[in-house]
């Protein structure tokens, strides 16, 4: 998910849920000082981003081999509030009280991220207790706790609690409503207009309206993935599945149906034009179109993200650089989930740039001498976290003189 649309979506929500969710949903809280905290990624203000864009930041350092430095981490840990819920961004010299604006994406993509660095335990548990305590009824989850629930929040809730080892299929609402019931309810038939893809949400007259932001986040959350899925072969084409009673993998092979024609002719996605923009003309959308690829492959038609991937090759430098840490993390994670080399990806070393908006790691690992670029790059972040920290121990065990035999991602900042 890319910043535009999330910062869109708060303000949204705020307008909406003042009338109609608890009183703890509020409006966000005012923007920090120009005296940013240390260990924060970015430089620009993260009022709606803050833990977003760290989170994102760690999960591509994570599938690039690089450990962040300790104060960032804390900072991210610092963040959590005494129910284990995260804000957009707080001060956390302040204890959390009614006022604190929960977000629902901040701590799933927060989850995902302490999950992945493989420390403070009590982080996961605590977010992924909170999760589970603001489910709706639906099955689903909205961007605050008490708003309607939407396909990008339930998709990232869903790959936090895959992330942290919880069954979906056990988290279940009185009715018996999961949360993969709750992503298909936001599903497009086939056939139609959009067939195959994900809407957001229904409109007010219940109507659906194809989304490509949202398809992409739901066919991670179909899947039960995280926001850093593995690079997977290209199997067969993708086929959209008509009739009802689909499959959550049914749902989530039609939203990959929809992405790769949606991508077919130009290999970007676009952004809808602004209101009252007087240039109507489309502009490619970066964010999503790498939150496209990253859809494809993990569900194994990277062949159709190749294009797209090119593309971002060829054009989003100048975007990631000024978009700042999740823009470029975005692109690492574009990059590691079809085997393309982030560190020379159009020329640009995005883990070097992703880095460099941030304290100095506390460890990098540097490409492997002798192992093949696939090789490098089949590592995946769905492996449990086992795979790439097993490799870097026998890296250690061998000592410094040979060096690590290794290789060294809803939204960027600019709003």
């Amino acid at each position: 998910m890319t910043v535009r649309r999330r910062a869109a979506a708060l303000a949204i929500t705020a307008v909406l849920c003042s009338a109609a969710a608890p009183a703890a949903v509020a409006a966000p809280s005012p923007s920090p000082s120009a005296d940013l905290p240390a260990g924060l990624y970015g430089t620009k203000d993260p009022t709606y981003d803050g833990v977003w864009r760290q989170s994102l930041a760690f999960l591509a350092q994570k599938i690039e081999l690089v450990t962040p430095a300790t104060e960032s981490v804390d900072w991210l840990v610092g963040q959590q509030c005494a129910d284990g819920a995260f804000a957009s961004y707080r001060d956390a010299s302040k204890p959390c009280d009614a006022k604190t604006v929960a977000d629902t994406n901040a701590t799933a993509a927060a989850v995902q991220a302490v999950v992945e660095l493989a420390v403070h335990r009590e982080v996961v548990d605590k977010g992924v207790g909170f999760l589970k305590s603001v489910q709706n009824e639906d099955g689903g989850w909205g961007y605050n706790p008490g708003s309607p629930s939407d396909a990008n929040s339930t998709a990232v809730v869903i790959g936090a609690l895959a992330r942290a080892g919880v069954p979906l299929a056990d988290i279940t609402t009185e009715s018996g409503k999961t949360p993969y019931t709750a992503l298909q309810t936001f599903a497009l038939p086939c056939g139609g207009e959009g067939g195959g893809a994900f809407a957001y949400q229904p409109d007010k007259d219940g109507k659906l309206t194809a989304n490509a932001d949202a398809t992409a986040a739901a066919v991670l959350g179909s899947m039960g993935k995280g926001l850093a899925a593995g690079n997977s072969n290209a199997v067969k084409a993708p086929v959209c599945h008509e009739g009802t009673g689909l499959t959550a993998e049914q749902s989530a092979q039609n939203g990959a149906y929809y992405l790769s024609g949606a991508l077919a002719e130009s290999g970007h996605l676009d952004l809808p034009p602004m209101p009252g923009a007087e240039d109507s003309a489309p502009q490619p959308d970066f964010g999503n179109t790498a939150d496209a690829v990253v859809a494809l492959a993990a569900s194994g038609h990277k062949d159709k993200a190749a294009g797209a991937v090119t593309y971002l090759q060829k054009n989003s430098q100048a975007w990631a650089k000024e978009g700042g840490p999740a823009a470029t993390a975005q692109l690492v994670l574009a990059a590691h989930a079809t085997g393309a080399d982030a560190r020379d990806f159009g020329g640009v070393d995005l883990v070097k740039q992703l880095n460099a908006t941030g304290p100095e790691p506390a460890a990098t690992a540097v490409p492997s001498p002798t192992a093949s670029a696939q090789q490098q790059k089949d590592t995946s972040s769905d492996d449990g976290g086992l795979g790439v920290w097993w490799l870097v121990g026998i890296g250690l065990a061998f000592g410094a003189g040979i060096g690590f035999l290794l290789s060294g991602r809803r939204k960027n900042q600019g709003l």
